[in-house]
């Protein structure tokens, strides 16, 4: 037995026994001319997610007790929202997109008897749309670990919630940062364009390795499943045309991103965890454009971030409704409402 496949089937028994109620996929695409990166939102009921314009100069901290971390965000942002407690996904006025996944296999520092500052992991992707333009800059600080993430409960659950990050820009620069075993990895390349659950990043690309050598037009695999999302939108994604106008780029990005949806209202007996799409994103870092699109009401809207105000102080929301059914169609700048910011999620 080779080594590539003993990881490929360890891989593969860590993923039988660990898959989720609570699944995403994340990819980016990378044109000649474009950069865009989508995500699908899988969660087992409504998550109660509304869009959102924040402001730059906002004063915040890590909703994690006394010790928590501080600061005033350098960019504003448009960022979908997860029970109106947590950033769940978004891109600020720099281009930079963040992305909050479910791994089940994650587990965050002890914060006993430690110094560091803290930061709730509600506003994780928020400090990061906050402070940074780029992935390089973003990766340059966080390497040098400024805080700690301290988790709590999903709302309505009692277990922890157990996430990783993903980042990438109008460069097409993308990482991704996970907590194993108490310690941060950060995996830093551009050529890491697909996220999804479990198993472990690593582990996913050794799976993914197996795929490639047979080849994506030979035969893919067809459930629903993290890995076999992992490995048809890695093939899809690199499949699609490089060189077509942004319109027929953003038609192939949502056509691979639906591909690795999981159909709504989806129950089967042999996988009852298996969660639905909800929603999902394309954010087009270079034209500044953050689409959205409900499986309840699937008509895609966007907002322009070139066509907003970030310096003026307001916050805004654009109210999607339950099960984010609430229909709008274009551009939706001016269907944005002032309102009071939302509170993030603090540790209990």
């Amino acid at each position: 037995m080779t080594k590539m496949l003993k990881k490929v089937l360890f891989a593969a028994g860590l993923l039988i026994v660990g898959e989720l109620s609570m699944a995403c996929t994340r990819v980016v695409y990378l044109g000649d001319n474009d950069v865009m990166t989508a995500r699908s939102m899988d969660w087992k009921s409504d998550i109660g997610t509304n869009l959102w314009i924040l402001p730059n100069k906002v004063k915040r901290n890590g909703m994690a007790g006394p010790k928590s971390i501080k600061w005033t965000s350098k960019y504003g942002s448009v960022i979908a929202s997860g029970y109106d407690i947590s950033t769940t996904d978004g891109v600020n006025e720099k281009g930079l997109n963040a992305n909050l996944l479910w791994l089940v296999e994650s587990e965050y520092p002890d914060i006993k008897n430690n110094t560091k500052p803290q930061l709730s992991i509600s506003l994780w992707a928020q400090y990061v749309l906050d402070n940074f333009a780029t992935v390089n800059e973003a990766i340059a600080a966080l390497e040098k670990e400024p805080f700690l993430v301290v988790t709590d409960a999903v709302p309505g659950e009692e277990r922890l919630a157990t996430l990783h990050l993903s980042i990438s820009d109008a460069t097409g620069d993308s990482a991704i940062i996970e907590y194993i075993n108490g310690k941060q990895v950060i995996h830093h390349n551009r050529a890491y364009q697909v996220m999804t659950n479990s198993p472990i990043f690593e582990q996913q690309l050794a799976l993914n390795s197996y795929w490639k050598q047979i080849g994506g037009t030979t035969m893919l695999p067809g459930t629903n499943r993290a890995a076999d999302r992992f490995a048809r939108a890695s093939f899809y994604i690199n499949a699609i045309p490089k060189n077509a106008t942004p319109e027929h780029s953003l038609a192939s990005v949502f056509s691979v991103i639906r591909n690795a949806s999981v159909p709504f209202g989806l129950n089967t007996e042999e996988e009852p965890n298996i969660s639905s799409t909800r929603w999902r994103t394309v954010v087009d870092h270079k034209r500044g454009l953050y689409f959205f699109e409900s499986a309840v009401s699937p008509n895609v809207f966007w907002v322009d971030l070139k066509d907003i105000n970030f310096n003026d102080g307001q916050t805004k929301k654009l109210e999607l409704g339950r099960d984010q059914a609430k229909t709008y169609a274009g551009k939706t700048n001016s269907s944005f409402k002032v309102t009071q910011p939302f509170e993030f999620l603090g540790i209990k």
